[in-house]
C-alpha cells in the first residue's frame, strides 16, 4: 500500500511540474502573438486557474474506474500540451484568431489539470487517512510546480525553446500514465488494459513524430507571419529574435516587431546618435542601453575623442548575434568587437542603480514602451537616474516611438524627461520601413529653445555620415504648427507607480503601420 501511495504522489509531482509549465508556455505564446506580456500572463493564468476549478468540479462525476480515468486523462493532456505550440503557430498562418485558439487551449488544458488532483486524492484515499492524504498530495503538486518553474526558466525556454519544451512536457504526462499502467495493471480489467495499450502506442507514436516535424511546421507558421524569407530565428530567455531577407536587404525583428532594416537603418541610427554626440561638450565616455545589434555603437565609434563605450543589453543572445552573425557584423562594421566597446548583459535600470560610473552621453535604444515592464525604462525615475550619471554638459537621447502613429506616447516621453530635469528637444524623421519615427534629446543644462537653435547650426564635416547634415537638422527639429497644442497639458508624466505611457502607446493608430 505504501508503495502504491508513493507512486501516486510521484505522479502528482510530475503532473504539477507539467501543469505549471503548460501555463508558462501558453502565456509565452499569447505574449508573442498578441503582445502586452503583463496582460497575457494575467489572462492565461487566470483562465487556466478558473478552468482548473471547473475541472475539479467535473471530477466528482467520475465514481468508478478512477485509475483508468486518470491514465486516459494523462494521455489526453500529453497530446494537448505537446502540440500546443505547433497548433498556435499553424493557426497563425491561416487565421487572425490565434488568440482565441490559445485561450481555448488554455481552457481545455486547465480542465484536464483540474481533474488530476481530486482523482489522485480519491485513489490514494485507501492508503492514507484524509488529513495526511490531502496534505501529502497537495504538497507534491506544489513541489512539482516549483520544479516546473525552475525548469521553464533555466532549461526549457533558453535551451529547448517553445518548439521542443511542449513535447518534453507531453512526454512527462505520457510517462506518468504509462508507468501507472505498468505498475497497477492488475487492478485494471483485461478489456480496458488492451485499450490502454493501444492508446499508449498511439500517443507515443504521435508525440515522437510531432517532435521530429515540429521545427518545420513551426517555421512554416512563423514564415507566414513575415513577408520575407526567415534566415535566422531563436527564442532566447527574454525574447523571440527573427531575421529575414528580401533581395540584398535584411530585417531584424524582436517578438514580432521590427527593430531595424539594412535598407534604411541609417535613417534611424544617425538621428539617434549624432545630435547627442555633437551637443555633448566632451563625448569621451558613452553609455548605450539596448542597441544589441551594434549599429548605434558603430555611429559612436566615428568620434575619435570617444574613449569608452559601455553597451548594456539584457539579452546575451542578442549581443552575441551583434558580435558574430555575418549580417549584423557587416551592418555594424564590427563595432561589437571593437576594443572600445564593453558589453554588459544586464537590466539597464539595475545596472544604472548599482554603478558609480559617469558618462558624457547616454543613448537609450530600447524597444517601444508597449508594456509596463518596458515603461519603467521610460519613467521619470529612470530619467532622473540617468541625469545623476551624466557629467556637466552631458546629453541623453532616447528613441521615443512614432510621433505620427502614437503622438500621446511621444509627448509623454518628452514631458517625463522634462520632469526629470532635462531641457528637451524632440526630433523626428521619415524612415522607409518604419514610417515617421521620433527621438527625444535631453540636455543636462540649458534651455530647450537654445538647444534647438544649436542643433540647427551643427555641421558634420568632422564625422563621416551617410545622411544627416545641417539641412537634415533643420527638418528633424521641425514639427509644424499644430503638433504641440493646449490639449497636451492633459498628458501625464510616466512614473513607475503610475505607468501611463504604455496606455498612450497602445492607444496609438498602429493599424495603419
Amino acid at each position: 500500500m505504501a508503495f502504491r501511495s508513493r507512486i501516486l504522489k510521484m505522479a502528482i509531482f510530475a503532473t504539477g511540474l507539467s501543469g505549471i509549465v503548460a501555463e508558462y508556455i501558453l502565456s509565452t505564446l499569447a505574449t508573442y502573438f498578441l503582445g502586452n506580456s503583463v496582460l497575457q500572463w494575467t489572462l492565461i493564468v487566470s483562465i487556466m486557474m478558473f478552468s482548473m476549478g471547473v475541472g475539479s468540479r467535473i471530477s466528482k462525476y467520475f465514481q468508478s474506474n478512477l485509475l483508468q480515468t486518470f491514465i486516459f486523462l494523462e494521455f489526453g493532456l500529453s497530446l494537448l500540451v505537446a502540440f500546443s505550440s505547433m497548433v498556435a503557430y499553424t493557426a497563425s498562418a491561416y487565421t487572425v484568431y490565434t488568440g482565441a485558439i490559445i485561450y481555448t487551449m488554455s481552457i481545455i488544458i486547465g480542465l484536464f489539470i483540474g481533474m488530476e488532483i481530486p482523482l489522485v486524492i480519491r485513489l490514494n484515499n485507501s492508503f492514507e487517512i484524509l488529513r495526511v492524504n490531502i496534505s501529502s498530495v497537495m504538497e507534491q503538486d506544489y513541489y512539482g510546480s516549483l520544479a516546473g518553474g525552475l525548469f521553464f526558466a533555466f532549461v526549457g525556454l533558453p535551451f529547448l525553446g517553445i518548439t521542443y519544451t511542449p513535447f518534453v512536457l507531453g512526454l512527462v504526462n505520457f510517462v506518468v500514465a504509462f508507468s501507472l499502467f505498468l505498475i497497477l495493471r492488475p487492478e485494471i480489467k483485461l478489456r480496458v488494459r488492451n485499450l490502454i495499450q493501444i492508446a499508449s502506442i498511439f500517443v507515443a507514436v504521435v508525440i515522437i513524430s510531432g517532435f521530429f516535424v515540429s521545427e518545420k511546421i513551426i517555421l512554416f507558421g512563423e514564415q507566414k507571419r513575415y513577408k520575407d524569407k526567415i534566415i535566422f530565428e531563436s527564442q532566447s530567455r527574454y525574447q523571440k529574435i527573427v531575421m529575414t531577407q528580401w533581395k540584398e536587404h535584411y530585417w531584424l525583428f524582436i517578438d514580432g516587431n521590427q527593430q531595424l532594416s539594412s535598407l534604411d537603418e541609417v535613417l534611424y541610427h544617425e538621428p539617434l546618435v549624432h545630435p547627442a554626440m555633437q551637443m555633448a561638450k566632451y563625448p569621451q565616455q558613452v553609455l548605450i542601453m539596448g542597441g544589441g545589434d551594434g549599429c548605434a555603437a558603430r555611429e559612436v565609434l566615428k568620434y575619435k575623442q570617444t574613449e569608452q563605450i559601455i553597451l548594456v543589453d539584457l539579452d546575451p543572445e542578442m549581443t552575441e548575434l551583434g558580435k558574430t552573425h555575418p549580417v549584423l557584423v557587416e551592418m555594424n562594421q564590427g563595432a561589437m568587437n571593437n576594443s572600445k566597446v564593453n558589453i554588459i548583459n544586464s537590466d539597464a535600470y539595475k545596472y544604472l542603480s548599482e554603478t558609480n560610473q559617469f558618462w558624457d552621453v547616454i543613448i537609450i535604444d530600447l524597444p517601444d514602451p508597449k508594456t509596463i515592464e518596458l515603461g519603467r525604462l521610460y519613467s521619470k525615475e529612470f530619467y532622473a537616474l540617468c541625469r545623476r550619471h551624466l557629467r556637466p554638459g552631458g546629453t541623453l537621447v532616447t528613441q521615443a516611438g512614432s510621433p505620427y502613429f502614437a503622438p500621446k506616447a511621444f509627448k509623454c516621453i518628452d514631458k517625463t524627461m522634462q520632469a526629470a530635469g532635462f531641457a528637451t528637444v524632440p526630433l523626428h524623421n521619415q524612415i522607409i520601413t518604419l514610417g515617421e519615427w521620433g527621438w527625444i534629446l535631453g540636455l543636462r543644462e540649458g534651455e530647450s529653445e537654445e538647444g534647438k537653435t544649436q542643433l540647427r547650426k551643427l555641421d558634420f564635416k568632422d564625422v563621416k555620415t551617410q545622411w544627416i547634415n545641417t539641412e537634415a537638422m533643420l527638418m528633424i527639429t521641425s514639427f509644424g504648427k499644430d503638433f504641440y497644442g493646449d490639449e497636451d497639458d492633459e498628458i501625464k508624466e510616466n512614473k513607475i507607480h503610475d505607468p501611463v505611457l504604455y496606455k498612450y502607446y497602445l492607444e496609438g493608430n498602429w493599424d495603419v503601420y
